[in-house]
């Protein structure tokens, strides 16, 4: 987590567990750390992990099963949708930054194909 960056932490916390989730770190149906678990490991305060439960589970990401603990969701579906977002947020920046610098579509176009063989080549 980084304490200086102007996104919260909370929010910080939450992108880090949706990445987890879409990697399959955490699979879908599986039990999340207890709040205190999440505490310890982000070295947030207990109120903060369960600030972040009550917003995941707003967002249909987790559920809980009293007297169990937290779980991922079990849809799949909302899996893919977080991904999504996860992806237009990215490309957003991604254009964002390409249109500040005065880069046409066709040259944005060409400079993202060469890129993604160039890093298909490296990590593959």
């Amino acid at each position: 987590m980084e304490f200086d960056n102007n996104i919260p932490i909370y929010i910080q916390v939450i992108q880090d567990i949706e990445k987890d989730i879409i990697t399959g770190k955490l699979g879908l149906g599986e039990k999340m750390p207890s709040g205190r678990d999440l505490a310890l490991k982000y070295k947030i305060n207990p109120n903060t992990a369960s600030r972040i439960y009550k917003e995941l589970e707003a967002q249909a990401i987790c559920f809980t099963k009293r007297g169990l603990g937290t779980f991922v969701t079990e849809d799949g579906a909302r899996v893919d949708q977080i991904r999504k977002d996860m992806a237009n947020d990215l490309l957003e920046q991604f254009i964002s930054g390409m249109d500040k610098l005065g880069i046409q579509k066709a040259e944005i176009l060409a400079m993202l194909e060469e890129k993604y063989l160039e890093f298909k080549e490296t990590n593959n």
